[in-house]
């Protein structure tokens, strides 16, 4: 991988660590937000997501360093709608994820056929962020709906 590959793919690492901080920070917020009686099994599934996120952060940060870079102190854009309906909630997911999806996208591309580590970590990461829209589409769709949730 050259210098400049190099620098792309910090860049990119750097954002999806920002992202992934981001949806900590969401996801835990969220988890405060839930009221009724569903409460338990989503607060918990929110706080998954958040201690998740945290795991996927820090081992972008790992690749950071590994390639010689500086790791960000950023946190990706964080939005407040002041909507705390699980729908909405929901809705706001989906957003995130796929941007989420779209900043491994992007390292796939920088790393492809150029470094074996980086690109066999987006394709795993692209996986697991498509898994994550997958749970969200469902639980956005009506019992018994097969056709996906379109925003």
């Amino acid at each position: 991988m050259n210098d400049r590959d190099k620098d792309l793919a910090i860049a990119a690492l750097n954002r999806i660590m920002e992202t992934e901080l981001a949806g900590v920070v969401r996801y835990t917020h969220y988890a405060l937000m839930v009221f009724g009686y569903n409460r338990i099994p989503i607060v918990s599934w929110l706080k998954d997501n958040s201690i998740e996120g945290l795991a996927h952060a820090h081992k972008a940060g790992e690749l950071v360093t590994l390639l010689g870079g500086h790791p960000s102190l950023k946190i990706g854009p964080l939005l407040e709608t002041e909507k705390h309906d699980i729908g909405d909630i929901l809705r706001e997911s989906l957003e995130h994820e796929k941007t989420t999806l779209t900043a491994y996208y992007e390292l796939l591309t920088i790393t492809q056929d150029k470094s074996v580590l980086l690109e066999e970590y987006a394709r795993e990461m692209i996986v697991q962020e498509e898994i994550h829209l997958d749970e969200v589409n469902k639980m956005l769709r009506c019992p018994g709906e097969i056709t996906p949730f379109q925003m």
